[in-house]
Order: structure tokens, then C-alpha cells, then sequence
């Protein structure tokens, strides 16, 4: 009832969507600011929604093109936002199970990874690619996988350099860290966990870079501990044997909520969600020296402008962003951090009525767009997209390095610029990255010269030059048959070979290679005698690659339909039929009988208790020749009429 009523007094001040508004006199329309400019806003009616809760971005590889995921308590809302000043909602992605007021998001490799702390909701992952051509929108989307290796989480966290997704606050673990493999984005598969310091409510992975050179290249995992009120440092490099290095704790904890680490990986701010509201000083940021991740030092606390609680921040550069409830978005100077100074620059406050220590307003900020677009969720705000208000002339800086692509399975390949991408900059700390020519294809194996260009938010742009070596190294995919049954030739004791391949039976198909050449083992022609046989085949394309692919033939020996005798004087009549076949079998027990058709294909089977007569409906069999193999001896012909 309380969001219901907070949802209507929201109303009041802001409209269904807003297109952009500057920041004038500490204003953007009724949004007080200080450096940044609302681009857009949309309402949470718009999507339906009774509370915004998480938010996280993509940006599609192929053109650059950014897009918004915003998190509400009943599903996901996602939002092209390529012209950030007429967003488009193109769609949401209802809940897995129930609605719920905690709803997180991240993404990697083209995918979303959304959990929630509705019982039994897993991991959805939802192609983002889809998001390119979506036809009169906004439509109902429906997940692309789902992971289902804990049901309740609280967040969900990704190290995009290894392609591991962690689960936090979950059913599992004791609400530790839950370790998910999502290298095949919809295939995951769960690798392990860590429950030694008790639940994590939040948690940052990197690999690590730092000043503490006896963890270089490690995955550390940065787990805040929620109720339990420690930061945790732990070495998730080996997920079969994650190691505890250390814990933190600080004055006047109330609920450890998020920490994240400087660029340098020097430096943790954190945020504590009930020290403001406890204690009740401004916004506190809590800072600790990482020199030493054995022994992790307390180093400073930082306070804001005002009462609000902090929530999530990220650091981008020198800069903080911070989603500071009632008190909306805050950016925040850390360049000076080892002298224990830090400087709140600008804001945008995206909830109007106070900066009291509640729980309304901003709850997450996403500021890795290299447009230079903010994206805010707020609770009863809904969408803002915001940016800064600073005008720039100065270019950025191009700095290009060589790559080598691969051709996929279609023969085509697109290059994402950061590939490209040698390091650029700006002054401003955002850029967008564009590369031409960025499709290539078989015609174009070999070294291509391509351009990347580096635009800042203020379409100030530098370029450079690179070369671009596309390879194909996919080998020809190659279909067999099943393994199959055949008899001898008629009036032989052998089987001739067929050519698999000029019948068309074995087939190979190659990404840029048109015509493979398939070479048959045994040879086509071999005559072999009873048994089974690998027959294999394989070829290359023209670059090299290979491929292959075998089944087993099994040679069996073959009656005439004339002769009613098998083996060991067991009788089948009549022959031909059309609904029933008896077999007698004198002094020998029947134990088995398969009937094939002349694909070798299995179509009925049973198994005897020993009896020597049996009956046979074969009444539902379509008319043709079959095979008959009875106490796994020798085999027959059988005609249905």
C-alpha cells in the first residue's frame, strides 16, 4: 500500500515520459540537478509496474547501438535507447515465478542473467540480440534458457573476463556465493560455491591487477555480508577450492550492502544500508586500503551533501557514481583517494520530495554506456536516462592495436571495435567506439585495413588505422546415417560396400568451402563377410580444417524367404504374411526376436521365457520386406503382404 501511495504522489511531479530537459537554475523541469541534463524519463505506468528495482545496460557489438534493462518487481523491461532522446520500450520478460521487490540483472556475452528473490525464480537468460528487430513493440518476450541450480537469489554478479556468474543471497551455500559456468550463455552449468564467511548479499569479481603482487592474475571475489556486517576477500580462481584471504569490518555497521573497487584496484568504497538511518550522519562511503589483500586497512569515511542512504555505486575512471535513494544520482571525485579526498561533482535527484534516510527513490546506476548516458532506475520513478551538462571540445584519443577474427559457421564475421581498441581515451572519461569496414566474409580471408573511430559524448572524434586478419578455422560439418543392419548380396557370402557418399547418404557442408571432398573407409565396393564394421569418412575444407564422422554396419547373414528353417531347425511361417507369424522352435528354447526394416532400424523387439512356440502379430506393419533375427543367430527375410 505504501508504494501505491508513494506511485501517485510521484505522479505529481512527473509526467508518463519525458523527452530531454536541461539542467537550468538547479533544475531539469522539476528534477533538481547540478551537471547533468535529463535526456529521458519513462514511467513506471508505462511498463505496468508498481517498483522499479535493479538496472544494467548492453550495448550491441555489431553497431554500437545502447540499450536499458530495467528490473521492476514483476519481471524485466528492456528499452532501446540508440536515440537517447525518444527511448523506445520494446519489451518485457515477465518473472519466472512470482513478483518480487528484489529483481537483479546483468549481462554478458550479448545475454541477460536475471534472478530474483521470488521462491523458486533460478537464473532466466535472455538473448539480447532480439532486442535488433522487434516489430510493433513492446512485446512479451520469454526467456531463451534458464539455470535453475538455486531458486531465490538476491543478486547476481558476472566476471565478463572469465565468463562465471556468481549468485548471491541464494538458497544455496547458506546464502553464499553460488558459482555458475555461463561460457555457453544458454547452457550453464554449476561449478561449485562459497559459504565460509555466511551469506553475501552483494559482490564484485575481477581479476585481479593490483598492488599486492602475490594475487596478480587471480579471480578475487569482494563479497559484502549484508546482517553479518564484514566485507570478505576471497580467491575464487580454483571454483572446486575457493580460499577466504580476508575479512574487513568497520565502526557503526548496520547492514554491509556493496562495495566496489577502484580502477587500480588499490582502493573498496562501500556502502553500509543502515548506518545513515541508525546513526543518522549524511551519505557514508566507507573506504579501505587494499596495499595488502592479506591485511586490507580501514582508511577513510566519506560523507555526502546529504541524509540519504546509499545503495549501489560503481567506479568509472576517476569518478564514483552512486545511486543514492531520495537523494537520486550522485557523482563523485575520486582521483585524489590515496590522499583520503574525495568531492561530490555533480547530481541528479530523481525523487523531488526529500533526502531523507528511506528507501525511495535511485536504486541503481549504470554509467559503462560510452555515450556518456546514465542510466537510473528508481523506485517509483521508473526509467531516467540522464547525461552531463559540461560542454567539451577537446578530441579524444585513437589508439588502435591488431586483431585476428574468426568466420563462423555461416561464413561471416562481425568485428566488435573494442577488439580494435588500443587503449583510447577521453577527458571525459566516456567514448563510443565505431569500426569500418566491421562485416567481413569467405572472400575476405586474409589481412583487411580497417578504421576505428573514437567519438566523445560531445561528438568530438579521433580515428586511427589497424589491420584485421580474418581466418577460418571451422572445419566441414559432416552427417552420417545410423548405424545400420544389411544382409549379404543375394546368392553371396559377403556384402559389397555401398558409396555412401554418391548416394547421398553421408553429406558434408562447409562454412566457406562449397564442394568437400569425402573420402569413404572401407572403401566403396569392399566386400566384407559377417560382423560390424566402423565405416568412417572424412575430409577438408580449403583452408585445412577438417571433419569427420563414422557409424557401425552390421553384416549379418541372410535366408531366402523360401527356406522356413533358421539355424538350430527353428521354424517361421507363413511366409509371407500379413497378420500373424508362428515360430516353433523343437528342442531349442526361444529367447529373443527383433524384426528390422531394410534401414536397419529396430521395430519391434521381445524377449521369450524360454518357450519353443511363440505368435506374432504383425498386423500393424506396413507392407514391405523386413528382417528377422531370432536368439541373436542367423537372420531372415520376412515379406508383409
Amino acid at each position: 500500500m505504501i508504494k501505491k501511495l508513494l506511485l501517485l504522489s510521484i505522479s505529481i511531479f512527473s509526467t508518463m515520459a519525458l523527452a530531454q530537459t536541461l539542467c537550468v537554475g538547479g533544475f531539469a523541469g522539476s528534477y533538481p540537478c547540478n551537471g547533468y541534463d535529463l535526456q529521458s524519463h519513462i514511467s513506471l505506468s508505462v511498463f505496468g509496474s508498481f517498483g522499479a528495482t535493479d538496472s544494467w545496460g548492453w550495448t550491441d557489438p555489431m553497431n554500437g547501438d545502447e540499450y536499458a534493462i530495467v528490473a521492476l518487481e514483476e519481471g524485466t523491461v528492456f528499452i532501446d535507447i540508440s536515440d537517447p532522446l525518444n527511448p523506445v520500450y520494446l519489451g518485457n520478460l515477465t518473472s519466472h515465478t512470482d513478483p518480487s521487490s528484489w529483481r537483479d540483472v546483468k549481462t554478458y556475452n550479448n545475454h541477460a542473467f536475471i534472478v530474483s528473490e521470488a521462491s523458486g525464480h533460478g537464473m532466466q537468460v535472455f538473448d539480447l540480440t532480439r532486442l535488433r528487430n522487434v516489430t510493433n513493440p513492446p512485446v512479451n518476450f520469454t526467456e531463451d534458457a534458464h539455470y535453475n541450480g538455486f531458486g531465490s537469489a538476491h543478486n547476481i554478479v558476472i566476471n565478463e573476463d572469465t565468463g562465471y556468474a556468481y549468485g548471491v543471497g541464494t538458497d544455496t551455500f547458506g546464502g553464499g556465493s553460488h558459482f555458475v559456468n555461463i561460457q555457453d550463455p544458454l547452457n550453464p552449468v554449476a561449478a561449485g560455491g562459497y559459504s565460509n564467511d555466511g551469506y553475501t548479499h552483494d559482490a564484485q569479481v575481477i581479476i585481479y591487477s593490483g598492488p599486492d603482487s602475490a594475487y596478480t592474475g587471480r579471480e578475487i571475489l569482494i563479497s559484502s555480508g549484508g546482517g553479518f556486517e564484514i566485507v570478505s576477500i576471497v580467491d575464487v580462481t580454483d571454483k572446486s577450492n575457493p580460499v577466504g584471504i580476508s575479512t574487513m569490518s568497520y565502526s557503526n555497521s548496520g547492514y554491509t550492502h556493496q562495495a566496489w573497487f577502484t580502477e587500480d584496484h588499490r582502493y573498496l568504497l562501500l556502502g553500509d544500508e543502515f548506518d545513515e538511518s541508525n546513526v543518522g550522519f549524511n551519505t557514508r562511503t566507507i573506504v579501505f586500503d587494499l596495499l595488502d589483500l592479506d591485511n586490507p586497512q580501514f582508511s577513510f569515511d566519506f560523507f555526502g551533501t546529504t541524509t540519504a542512504i546509499d545503495h549501489n555505486g560503481y567506479v568509472k575512471g576517476d569518478r564514483y557514481y552512486l545511486a543514492n535513494y531520495s537523494a537520486g544520482f550522485r557523482e563523485i571525485d575520486v582521483s585524489d583517494i590515496g590522499n583520503q579526498n574525495m568531492s561530490e561533482m555533480a547530481f541528479f535527484d530523481t525523487y523531488p520530495p526529500d533526502n531523507n534516510a528511506s528507501y525511495d527513490g535511485a536504486w541503481n546506476v549504470y554509467p559503462f554506456f560510452g555515450s556518456g548516458n546514465i542510466l537510473i532506475s528508481d523506485r517509483s520513478g521508473g526509467f531516467f536516462l540522464v547525461k552531463s551538462s559540461e560542454s567539451d571540445t577537446t578530441d579524444p584519443v585513437a589508439v588502435c592495436q591488431n586483431a585476428v577474427i574468426s568466420l563462423d559457421e555461416n561464413g561471416t564475421a562481425i568485428l566488435d571495435p573494442s577488439l580494435v581498441d588500443g587503449g583510447s581515451s577521453d577527458n571525459s572519461g566516456f567514448f563510443t567506439l565505431s569500426v569500418t569496414p566491421n562485416t567481413f566474409d569467405c572472400n575476405q580471408i586474409g589481412n583487411v585495413n580497417v578504421t576505428l573511430v573514437v567519438t566523445d559524448p560531445s561528438g568530438n572524434t579521433d580515428s586511427c588505422n589497424s589491420i584485421i586478419t580474418i581466418v577460418d578455422d571451422l572445419g566441414p560439418d559432416f552427417t552420417c546415417p545410423s548405424n545400420t543392419n544389411v544382409g549379404y548380396d543375394e546368392g553371396q557370402g559377403y556384402y559389397t560396400l555401398t558409396d555412401f557418399v554418391a548416394s547421398g547418404d553421408v553429406t558434408a557442408t562447409d562454412n566457406c568451402t562449397v564442394n568437400v571432398v569425402i573420402t569413404q573407409d572401407p572403401a566403396p565396393g569392399t566386400q566384407l563377410t559377417e560382423g560390424v564394421y566402423t565405416i568412417s569418412f572424412s575430409g577438408s575444407d580449403d583452408e585445412g580444417n577438417t571433419g569427420s564422422c563414422s557409424f557401425e554396419l552390421n553384416v549379418m547373414e541372410i535366408l531366402s524367404t523360401d527356406d522356413n528353417f533358421f539355424d538350430s531347425n527353428i521354424l517361421l511361417y507363413p511366409n509371407p504374411s500379413d497378420e500373424f507369424i508362428h515360430i516353433e522352435s523343437g528342442n531349442n528354447n526361444l529367447q529373443t526376436f527383433s524384426l528390422y526394416n531394410l534401414l536397419g532400424q529396430e521395430i519391434l523387439n521381445y524377449s521369450f521365457d524360454n518357450s519353443t512356440t511363440e505368435k506374432i502379430d504383425i498386423s500393424e506393419l506396413a507392407s514391405g520386406m523386413y528382417l528377422i533375427r531370432i536368439n541373436n543367430n542367423t537372420v531372415k527375410r520376412l515379406i508383409v503382404r
